[in-house]
């Protein structure tokens, strides 16, 4: 018996290859990963298109903003590019705002003043 080793069996224990194998496996597990197997790469948002080492510039949203919440059917993913993403986030931070209580506890009441109320009036009585 032979005990040659051609190329292919030296690349197979060479310890980098094996290492590379291993997190590309642990990578296909992530939901960014199974999120672009499963949609176009295309930002949701401003519809550019990602390829070769652009593609880390896309990015997963979670919708609901909860990182926990990753449904195997990606139902509460969008893919987005890094500027999209940031603005998502930043708007929703100035929506949380708007929604928080006041300290006291309680939230202000909506405005009751009606500026244009008596409006049809005057305009009315100009003609």
């Amino acid at each position: 018996m032979s005990s040659k080793k051609t190329q292919s069996d030296n690349v197979r224990d060479d310890p980098v290859v094996t290492e590379a194998r291993r997190n590309q496996a642990q990578r296909e597990k992530t939901y960014r990963e199974q999120a672009l197997k499963m949609y176009p790469w295309i930002c949701g948002r401003c519809g550019r298109e990602f390829s070769g080492k652009k593609l880390r510039e896309l990015t997963v949203h979670h919708r609901d903003h909860n990182h926990d919440n990753n449904p195997p059917d990606g139902s509460n993913w969008e893919l987005l590019c890094l500027y999209c993403h940031e603005n998502e986030h930043a708007r929703q931070q100035v929506a949380d705002a708007y929604i928080e209580e006041t300290p006291g506890g309680e939230q202000e009441p909506p405005a009751t003043h009606k500026p244009f109320a008596g409006l049809g009036n005057l305009l009315k009585r100009k003609k």
